[in-house]
C-alpha cells in the first residue's frame, strides 16, 4: 500500500453516502438494446409512452426520420458515423425501495471508439471521495463520496445548487460533471436505473446465466428493512441461472468472505458479467419476443436524456459487436489479493472511521492520462504483440509495478509478471528486441516518459526475475513523483 499523505481534512457535516446501500448494477448496453428492440416490436403509440416516461419528451417522428437520414452534428449518431468517441454514463441507484433512493452505488463510464470498433466499460467505485462544485458559487465545494452527486439536485442535502443542474435530468447532469472531473471524459448522455427496474428486467427475460470464478458468501448482505438477510447469501463457483433478485444480490454484494469477490475489481467484474448476460439474453429470439414485458419493467424505473435517434444509433453500431471488443477496467485501491491501481484508502476528507477511497494524484492527471491514452491503445500497436514487463525501481512506492500491470492487463498488452528492481532516479524503457516493436516502444515512451535504452541480456544488469527480451519499463523515482501528482 502506498504511503498516506496529509490531505485537506475538512469533513462534511452532511455525511450521507455511507448509509445502508450497496453496489447497484447499471444495465449498460442491455438497456439500450432493449429500448430499441421494444421500439421495433411494439406499436408506435406504446413506444412513445415509453420514451415520454423515461426521457420526459414525446417522439417527433419527422425529426427522428431526418436524424436517421443525416444526423445533426454533435449527436451520438453523427459521432459514430464520423469516427468520434461517444461517452455514456451508466448509473445504478436504490430507488424507492431503498432508504437512500438517489445514491448511485454503481457508476460506470462507457466509451465507444467507432474507429477501432471497441467499447470500454470503466467502473468507478462509489466510495471515491470528491470535492464537488455543484453550487451556484463555483469555488464553493462539498466533500463527499461520488455516489452522492446524483442526489444533490434532487434533495435539500446542500443549498444553492447551480441552475444548470435543474429539470428532469438534473441528477444525471450533476453526476456527469463529477465523474467527468475525475475521468477527464465529457459525457454525451446518461442512463440511471434502480433496483426494481433491474430485478424486473432480468425476470422479464426469464433470468440470466452468470459464471462465478469462486464461491460468493456474504453474511452482511442488506435486506429491505435496514438490516441484513438472515444467514447471508451464498453462491457456488461456476455457471448458474439467476433470477432478478439473485442477479441483484450477486451484483450488489460488497462483503464476500472470498477476497476475489470482495475487492473492487471482483465486484466490478461481476456487475459487468451480469450486464453482458443481459445483453446476450435480450438480443436472442426469446429476448426479442419478451419486449412488451421489458417495456413494462423499465418504463417507471429508468431515467435518461437519450433520444430515440441515440438509442437507434447505438443499436445499429453495436448489434453485432463481439464480446472480445469490450474492454473492462475499474478504478480501484489495493484490497485483499487485488493489486489496485490509481486509488488508495485513507482519510481524504470524510473523517476517520469512514470507508473512503482517494486518488493518489489529487489533480486527477494520472486518471485522465489513463482514460485518454491507456485504454484504447492503437490496434496497430497491440498487433505487434510485444512482450512487456513493468519493474519497480522507485524507493517509496511499493507495489507500483503490480498496480501498473493491473491497469494495462485488460487492454491487450502482452504483459509478464512484475518484479522489483534496484532503485533508479530515472525511468527507462529497456529494448531487448533490437527495435522489433517500434510502435509499442513509442507508446510506452509517450505514456511513461523516460529514456529508451538498447539493452542486452547482461547490460544493464537485470533484476531477479526480470525478462531480458522484448521491452521492460523500469519505473523510476521521477515517475513516482508524477504518479503522486508532485
Amino acid at each position: 500500500m502506498f504511503r498516506a499523505r496529509p490531505k485537506r481534512a475538512r469533513r462534511s457535516r452532511y455525511n450521507v453516502s455511507y448509509r445502508l446501500t450497496r453496489s447497484v448494477p447499471a444495465a449498460l448496453l442491455g438497456v439500450l438494446l432493449i429500448a430499441v428492440l421494444v421500439g421495433v416490436t411494439l406499436t408506435y403509440k406504446r413506444f412513445d409512452d415509453f420514451v415520454s416516461a423515461t426521457t420526459g419528451h414525446h417522439i417527433n417522428p419527422i425529426g427522428e426520420v431526418v436524424q436517421v437520414v443525416e444526423p445533426a452534428q454533435g449527436t451520438m449518431a453523427y459521432k459514430l458515423k464520423h469516427g468520434q468517441q461517444v461517452n455514456i454514463l451508466l448509473l445504478g441507484m436504490g430507488g424507492e425501495q431503498n432508504d437512500a433512493p438517489y445514491l448511485t452505488d454503481s457508476i460506470m463510464a462507457v466509451s465507444i471508439d467507432p474507429t477501432s470498433n471497441r467499447v470500454s466499460m470503466a467502473s468507478i467505485p462509489r466510495d471515491l471521495v470528491v470535492h464537488m462544485n455543484l453550487q451556484s458559487t463555483p469555488s464553493r465545494t462539498w466533500t463527499n463520496k461520488i455516489n452522492a452527486a446524483y442526489e444533490v439536485p434532487l434533495t435539500n442535502i446542500i443549498c444553492c445548487v447551480a441552475s444548470q443542474y435543474a429539470g428532469p435530468n438534473a441528477g444525471g447532469l450533476a453526476a456527469e460533471h463529477e465523474v467527468g472531473k475525475v475521468t477527464g471524459l465529457t459525457f454525451d448522455k446518461y442512463i440511471a436505473v434502480d433496483f426494481k427496474a433491474f430485478r424486473d428486467m432480468v425476470n422479464a427475460l426469464g433470468g440470466v446465466d452468470v459464471c462465478l470464478s469462486t464461491n460468493l458468501d456474504d453474511y452482511e448482505y442488506p435486506d429491505y428493512s435496514n438490516g441484513y438477510i438472515r444467514g447471508g447469501i451464498h453462491y457456488k463457483a461456476g455457471c448458474q441461472h439467476l433470477s432478478g433478485e439473485q442477479a441483484l444480490q450477486v451484483a450488489r454484494s460488497r462483503h464476500a468472505q472470498q477476497p476475489e469477490q470482495s475487492s473492487d475489481f471482483g465486484r466490478a467484474r461481476r456487475q459487468q458479467d451480469i450486464m453482458q448476460a443481459i445483453k446476450k439474453k435480450a438480443t436472442t429470439v426469446n429476448g426479442f419476443a419478451k419486449a412488451p414485458q421489458l417495456l413494462d419493467a423499465l418504463q417507471k424505473n429508468i431515467h435518461t436524456d437519450m433520444t430515440l435517434s441515440d438509442m437507434k444509433a447505438i443499436y445499429d453500431w453495436g448489434k453485432n459487436l463481439p464480446d472480445s471488443s469490450i474492454i473492462r477496467v475499474a478504478l480501484a485501491a489495493p484490497s485483499g489479493s487485488a493489486a489496485g491501481n490509481l486509488l488508495d484508502a485513507y482519510d481524504c476528507g470524510m473523517g476517520p472511521g469512514v470507508s473512503q477511497l482517494c486518488p493518489d494524484d489529487e489533480t486527477y492527471f494520472q486518471i485522465h492520462h489513463y482514460f485518454a491514452m491507456g485504454i484504447f491503445i492503437d490496434p496497430k500497436t497491440l498487433a505487434e504483440r510485444a512482450p512487456v514487463q513493468f519493474v519497480n525501481a522507485t524507493s517509496n512506492l511499493s507495489g507500483l509495478d503490480s498496480r501498473i500491470t493491473s491497469m494495462f492487463d485488460p487492454v491487450g498488452l502482452q504483459l509478464a509478471d512484475p518484479v522489483a528492481h534496484k532503485p533508479s532516479a530515472e525511468t527507462q524503457i529497456l529494448d531487448y528486441s533490437g527495435g522489433r516493436f517500434p510502435l509499442t516502444q513509442k507508446w510506452l515512451h509517450d505514456y511513461f516518459g523516460g529514456t529508451v535504452v538498447a539493452a542486452t541480456p547482461t547490460s544493464p544488469a537485470p533484476a531477479a526475475g526480470q525478462q531480458t527480451y522484448g521491452l521492460v519499463v523500469v519505473l523510476g523515482h521521477d515517475y513516482a513523483l508524477h504518479w503522486l501528482g508532485e
